[in-house]
């Protein structure tokens, strides 16, 4: 075996996207946002830097009004295998301090997030599926929690998340076999909203997306926080609290708008007030 070119490896190590890098972003249309995860060489699994990378990813996007709904992808290869094992012996965690795992687990944008998942979304892969408000996979597509079988626990979320998305037996056999599962699987038990061809998850996704903005936007957004809280909420207790988020909506430009173009039968046009 051929000595390797010290030179040679600095070079490719300094190439590998870290950071900034390993997070890229692009427009689709005025009101979509495309995240994509990049870090080919770990199967776009998290360091500390990455995740801090896609937590100021979701904070722009939270913060930009013209921006409606988002698509986290990775590659035609892999989603995300999770966190960096490799980091993570050297304590590198894929955590930030104010929105969590990944720099999203913990804090999810308060607006919608569509995962568009080809090849493998493992471990922490699926718990950014989980953090995601709808998902788009590929037909072959493969998902699991297999932290156990590593004598790790799925601490992003993929524990206490999963069994609120399907059937809690099912959730029980994922966390404790550390199997994974065909995406297939889970469409049929209602954790993936739309199967599409090999290579066309994202284009699925920004199908989804598109339906998305169709509804009046802080109609969404409020719609969202309610059935994210319902959850916690008891009923007797969720006829006021769901009132924080959706009076705001009963007040705004966006109603009116609504109500007119339904009586006009035309499409609305939002403001976003």
């Amino acid at each position: 075996m051929s000595a390797s070119n010290p030179s040679q490896s600095a070079s490719t190590k300094a190439a590998q996207p870290s950071g900034d890098d390993a997070i890229l972003t692009e427009r689709h249309g005025e009101h979509i946002l495309i995240i994509r995860m990049n870090r080919p060489h770990r199967r776009n699994a998290f360091d500390g830097a990455t995740a801090q990378a896609l937590e100021a990813v979701i904070d722009a996007y939270e913060e930009d009004d013209q921006l409606r709904c988002a698509v986290l992808t990775g590659s035609d290869i892999v989603f995300s295998s999770g966190q960096d094992l490799i980091a993570a012996v050297h304590n590198d965690k894929g955590a930030t301090k104010r929105r969590g795992g990944f720099g999203i687990m913990g804090q999810p944008p308060t607006k919608p997030i569509i995962a568009a998942v080809e090849g493998h979304a493992l471990a922490g892969g699926l718990e950014l599926c989980l953090a995601c408000d709808l998902v788009v996979s590929s037909r072959t597509a493969t998902m699991g929690i297999p932290e156990a079988a590593k004598s790790l626990v799925a601490v992003g979320g993929g524990c206490f998340r999963l069994p609120k998305r399907i059937p809690y037996h099912l959730a029980m056999e994922l966390a404790i076999t550390g199997k994974a599962w065909p995406a297939t699987r889970f469409a049929e038990l209602g954790l993936v909203n739309k199967l599409t061809e090999p290579g066309q998850a994202l284009a699925g996704a920004l199908e989804l997306a598109q339906e998305v903005l169709a509804a009046g936007p802080l109609a969404v957004r409020a719609s969202k926080q309610i059935v994210q809280h319902a959850y916690d909420w008891v009923e007797s207790d969720a006829w006021s609290k769901q009132m924080e988020y959706a009076a705001p909506v009963m007040a705004s430009e966006d109603l009116q708008e609504g109500l007119r173009a339904f009586a006009e039968k035309r499409p609305a046009v939002w403001k976003g007030r």
